[in-house]
């Protein structure tokens, strides 16, 4: 026995930490040997690194207290583990104090990288509570969980460490509103699939520079969505209805989007599109990935031809937002409950209303405004940001 403990207040909780190679019964040994003292169980924790274990369990003793300390000694001493004991506060000065989840993910992360991310948060005043790992692949992300007074200090701290760095960081009350997301609404183009459906269109038309041009310049803020489609899409007028099942074909999936819509799914979130493409696309893709909504706006085609106009009213920034809060009433969840993801400015309006807003590789005008950018090439990063661990994640044959 230690000679703090021996001289600590015999009143106060005793922290017993066993360290050494993990095995099965453990933590039912060291237990059961505190429940025959008739020791009261106030905190335990347990975390196993690379078959190491380390297990903290916070008691009260009574008189007995050197009879089941020899008791655990010699455990120890036969199992081949660390055993450490320790006299601690009563009561924990922070236990009730709001914490952040700071979830840290790039290709690599190295600890360079991730000091950095801590001198922001104690910088600024924040205290690092725990460290989770969330994944390895396709990307490295670590959840932080943080106590920390002044956030939008440490918020503004932390973007200049991603931007420096090349990784992105997320901040978040991690609270219950985190986990309770159950609602994500997606763009399509750029975002759910690698490619912009109205420029495949356009190779089909032999007018693909003229689009390509038109839909920069809208997608980066410079032009009115509505007005910039509708003029994309006279430019296809003529256009033979099979130039849609080519387009079709060509079509590719993001790396990862497969895995993402899957494990949302199994985890019981609902699934929706909402794009300013086109439903002869959308339609098909909720379909192939079992999607829960999907709007869009629909090509008018008469005699098997594209007439250059859309039908009815069109799927502009308002209208995402809009039909972001319609699908969540529909579904009987809460704006607080809900995940925007996109990259463009016709983005934006959706992203603000979602309880969060993620920029998916997105233009710098929608980074600058969104909740939390993601830069790496995988949509199934996005779980980690939600606080899914990589072993909760449904792999998928991509």
């Amino acid at each position: 026995m230690s000679a703090e403990l021996a001289g600590g207040n015999a009143d106060s909780p005793l922290l017993i930490r066993v360290s050494g190679a993990d095995r099965p019964r453990l933590t039912h040994d060291l237990l059961t040997l505190l429940g025959d003292a008739g020791a009261v169980l106030e905190d335990m924790e347990q975390l196993v690194v690379r078959e190491r274990l380390t297990l903290d369990v916070l008691v009260r003793l009574d008189g007995a207290a050197d009879g089941v300390i020899r008791d655990i000694l010699y455990w120890g001493f036969t199992h081949q583990l660390k055993i450490d004991f320790e006299r601690v506060e009563s009561h924990s000065k922070r236990a009730l104090l709001r914490r952040h989840a700071v979830t840290v993910m790039g290709q690599r992360l190295s600890p360079s990288t991730l000091a950095a991310v801590a001198k922001a948060i104690a910088e600024t005043g924040g205290n690092i509570d725990r460290i989770v790992r969330l994944a390895t692949e396709p990307v490295t992300a670590y959840d932080l969980v943080v106590i920390a007074d002044d956030v939008a200090a440490m918020r503004l701290a932390l973007v200049e460490v991603s931007q420096a760095h090349g990784i992105d960081i997320a901040v978040q009350v991690n609270g219950l509103e985190r986990r309770a997301k159950r609602l994500v609404v997606m763009d399509v183009d750029s975002t759910l699939i690698q490619d912009e459906v109205i420029e495949l269109l356009a190779d089909e038309a032999s007018c693909g520079a003229a689009v390509e041009q038109i839909t920069a310049r809208a997608m980066a803020g410079e032009l009115d969505f509505e007005a910039s489609l509708r003029e994309r899409v006279r430019l296809l007028k003529g256009l033979d209805e099979g130039a849609l099942d080519r387009a079709r074909a060509r079509i590719r999936l993001t790396p990862g989007a497969r895995t993402f819509v899957r494990t949302l799914r199994r985890l019981g979130f609902a699934v929706a599109i909402v794009s300013g493409g086109f439903s002869q696309f959308t339609d098909a893709l909720k379909a192939e990935l079992e999607l829960d909504h999907a709007y869009a706006n629909t090509l008018e085609i008469i005699d098997g031809a594209l007439t250059g106009e859309v039908v009815g009213s069109v799927i502009d920034r308002a209208r995402k937002a809009e039909l972001l809060a319609e699908i969540a009433a529909a579904e009987g969840v809460p704006l607080s409950q809900t995940v925007a993801i996109g990259d463009g400015a016709n983005d934006l309006d959706m992203l603000a209303a979602a309880g969060l807003g993620i920029a998916f590789n997105a233009k710098p005008v929608v980074r600058q405004q969104a909740d939390t950018t993601i830069s790496v090439p995988y949509l199934d990063a996005i779980l980690f940001m939600l606080g899914i661990r990589g072993a909760d994640v449904d792999r998928a044959t991509e």
